[in-house]
């Protein structure tokens, strides 16, 4: 009787969809993100993650989402960085972008299709002011009951923090950038 008890109490833990987000300065942001979906795709869930700040090009976490598809889909919309790294692009092409990844990521909470949506560095195209914390705030409060939606990037939004199941928070303590290592195949992008 006891099994059957803690199995109904994981099902309806299984059946809330919660609210995720990583943020903070350290590293491991959105590999916290595609560590949970390389546990779903186990579960034979389906996963889509759309970023918002990483421009399309040839990384390994896309590389093995072609591989891992229908199950994860991997969808990047943004321009690369922001003012910074040799950046030239206006802030208008970047604000236009943010817009786009965010109307496909409204539609991917709503299709019905996914298990979870990961929105990687949407926190950062907060508050760089690319997208309005009302719109992010809207979608994770009328995202469907069962799904889960997690939230990475930087400078989290005190009101997404309040308003998600779960925060963890990265915090630098040492990282190789620090002694001039460039960024690493497979550990990095």
């Amino acid at each position: 009787m006891i099994h059957h008890d803690m199995a109904c109490i994981e099902e309806r833990i299984l059946q809330k969809g919660l609210v995720i987000v990583f943020t903070g300065d350290g590293k491991g942001k959105s590999s916290a993100a595609l560590g949970i979906t390389l546990r779903a795709f186990g579960h034979n869930l389906y996963v889509s993650i759309v970023q918002f700040i990483k421009s399309p090009s040839a990384t390994g976490e896309s590389r093995a989402a072609e591989r891992l598809t229908p199950e994860i889909e991997f969808v990047s919309m943004g321009e690369g960085f922001v003012n910074c790294c040799g950046s030239t692009k206006p802030l208008d092409e970047h604000k236009k972008a943010a817009k786009e990844a965010l109307a496909a990521a409204r539609q991917r909470i709503h299709a019905g299709s996914w298990d979870i949506v990961v929105l990687d560095e949407i926190n950062n195209a907060v508050h760089l002011g690319l997208i309005d914390i009302r719109e992010v705030l809207d979608l994770v409060k009328n995202k469907p009951p069962g799904l889960h939606v997690i939230l990475t990037g930087r400078d989290a939004h005190p009101d997404l923090i309040a308003a998600a199941d779960m925060v963890t928070e990265m915090r630098d303590i040492k990282h190789p950038y620090d002694k001039g290592v460039a960024a690493q195949k497979g550990i990095d992008f």
